[in-house]
């Protein structure tokens, strides 16, 4: 699949309010192509109107709400939302939610969680998975690609594992990414570098506060374009 290197970085609107999700669109202009909105912004009601307004934009989104739910449900979720314009949406359940999904997918690409960033080895064992994180995502990717999925979201600590499992069968997009190596201030715990990221596999990333919480985010997203052509060049 022939991605454009520009598009590969995913810029996360994790905002409270549409009006400053629209500011940052603004201020970032031609830096940034593909915007992910999640679940804080559905909480506004503006939600679809947003989506609406990115693709009129020509801007890619990705619809991140880790669709949950009895398979009925879930497809006709996403056969509504295939219509919408969206690019990405990602599913946070087992395999018949996932074939479920894939079955109404249309032009929407279907990404599959494998275990949330901000998870280390003891979240995963308190809830009940007793395997090393490595293995319970190779799992996660395997069954994601026999579902139909399209490809799977998974921090850049297990990408050389889910790669020798899968080749390049699945895209797969990373968020947890810090522009420097340091340890994050935040709620993420298994976090690469841009340029660690693509060198273990990665097709895209998705970076939000490093970008959002700069002086001027236009000229760290551009920070991170650089990054990214460095990377793959």
């Amino acid at each position: 699949m022939s991605i454009d290197n520009k598009d590969r970085l995913i810029f996360a609107l994790d905002v409270p309010e549409v009006d400053r999700a629209k500011e940052l669109v603004s201020e970032l202009g031609d830096s940034v192509s593909f915007y992910k909105i999640g679940m804080e912004l559905m909480m506004t009601g503006e939600y679809f109107n947003l989506l609406d307004w990115l693709v009129e934009k020509e801007k890619k989104v990705f619809v991140d709400l880790k669709l949950f739910d009895v398979p009925a449900t879930v497809s006709k979720s996403v056969k509504r939302l295939s219509q919408r314009g969206a690019y990405f949406t990602t599913i946070h359940g087992n395999q018949s939610m996932m074939e479920a999904a894939a079955a109404e997918k249309g032009g929407l690409k279907i990404l599959a969680v494998t275990a949330l960033t901000s998870l280390d080895q003891g979240d995963i064992a308190d809830m009940g998975f007793d395997c090393d994180v490595q293995d319970l995502v190779a799992s996660r990717a395997r069954r994601a690609f026999t579902a139909g999925c399209d490809g799977i979201v998974a921090s850049g600590m297990e990408l050389e594992h889910i790669r020798g499992e899968v080749d390049d069968k699945l895209l797969i997009v990373t968020p947890g990414i810090r522009p420097v190596e340091n340890r994050p201030t935040d709620d993420q715990k298994r976090v690469v570098t841009v340029e660690q990221a693509f060198q273990r596999g990665a097709n895209y990333i998705v970076v939000g506060r490093p970008i959002q919480n700069a002086a001027s985010p236009r000229e760290a997203a551009e920070g991170v374009q650089a990054s990214i052509q460095s990377a793959l060049n």
